[in-house]
């Protein structure tokens, strides 16, 4: 019987079908504190490695059949073997934090994202009673171990440093990195936690979300995506979580962002290579902060013709580029629909 491993390969390589083609592995997003820059050609953290994330994150798992346990899970900090599948999780990336939701798993520990106050508000219902353990950046090792968690889920970008503590209070597995390559993560977490079936289902509903959303979309219209964070602005490439889901609906992007990268940051003055036949910005962070005041308010911006048609919108910056998962991803096709369909 072909292992589960080498089911989701394959999956993430070719496609799931429900009516159409469900293409993994083209995924993508990241938060500011990933998203550190080296060089103007090097946006992504990673650099040369950045672009192939995917493929790096699809080689990983295990060989176990689905719901099988004992399992040994290969990761990105080298193998940790599960007796028994995962009951308390803690879980110490936004992205893991959609998944492990997304596949009906309410962690029992969570550590917010760098620089946020708290969890994005479409998944506040759903960690009502979830306890924090600290934040990405500083972990609260004490009330992790309290929590007496059987799995430990993280990103090697995020917790790199703490894996060998971490695993010292429980099996820890740890992603490369959040962002780009989310669906092949998402397969990834639901492999360690023995889900394998429902994550393949999660993905077939998100893939029909698509085609009916397409369906009310006429034409291709040209879409450019703008975030504005402390210290830079960015229009967002192909390899973003919202770049993806544009790509999954077939929606046409500005040349300048039509990149497989992350994003190209541009300066106030060279605004006009925002424009598109829709722009859709968002803001990282307190807007004081960024550039935003400063553009919004700029004879460039008001210039360019999707802004003077009334086709420039501010959107949630949570789901659209922080999401990274199937339920932001899920938000995110709910507004394209709204703005977009007909």
């Amino acid at each position: 019987m072909q292992s589960i491993r080498t089911t989701f390969r394959s999956l993430s390589r070719s496609a799931v079908i429900v009516g159409t083609v469900l293409a993994l592995g083209i995924a993508g997003c990241s938060t500011a504190s990933d998203e550190a820059t080296s060089t103007s050609d090097d946006v992504a953290v990673g650099g040369r490695l950045f672009s192939t994330a995917d493929s790096a994150t699809a080689a990983l798992g295990s060989d176990a059949e689905p719901g099988q346990f004992p399992r040994t899970v290969v990761h990105s900090r080298g193998e940790t073997t599960l007796e028994q599948q995962p009951q308390r999780v803690v879980v110490l990336d936004s992205g893991e934090i959609d998944q492990v939701l997304s596949l009906g798993v309410t962690p029992v520990g969570i550590a917010s994202p760098k620089d946020a106050s708290s969890q994005p508000a479409y998944l506040k219902d759903q960690l009502a009673d979830v306890q924090t353990v600290g934040t990405t950046s500083e972990l609260n090792f004490e009330a992790i171990a309290a929590l007496k968690p059987d799995l430990i889920l993280g990103s090697k970008l995020r917790v790199d440093e703490s894996y060998d503590q971490l695993s010292q209070i429980a099996p820890t597995v740890l992603s490369i990195r959040p962002g780009f390559p989310w669906k092949e993560n998402f397969l990834f977490t639901a492999d360690a936690l023995g889900l394998e079936g429902k994550a393949v289902e999660v993905l077939n509903e998100y893939q029909t979300h698509v085609d009916a959303v397409r369906e009310t979309i006429d034409g291709s219209p040209e879409i450019s995506l703008v975030r504005f964070m402390p210290g830079r602005t960015r229009l967002y490439g192909n390899l973003s979580f919202i770049g993806v889901i544009l790509k999954d609906l077939g929606l046409s992007r500005p040349e300048i962002q039509n990149i497989d990268d992350l994003a190209v940051e541009i300066s106030p003055e060279n605004i006009a290579d925002a424009n598109g036949d829709w722009i859709f910005y968002s803001t990282y962070g307190k807007p004081e902060a960024t550039e935003q005041d400063n553009i919004l308010s700029n004879e460039l911006w008001h210039n360019l013709p999707a802004v003077q048609d009334g086709k420039a919108l501010e959107v949630n910056d949570e789901s659209w580029f922080m999401g990274l998962g199937p339920l932001g991803a899920n938000e995110v096709l709910n507004d394209i629909e709204n703005i977009l369909g007909s």
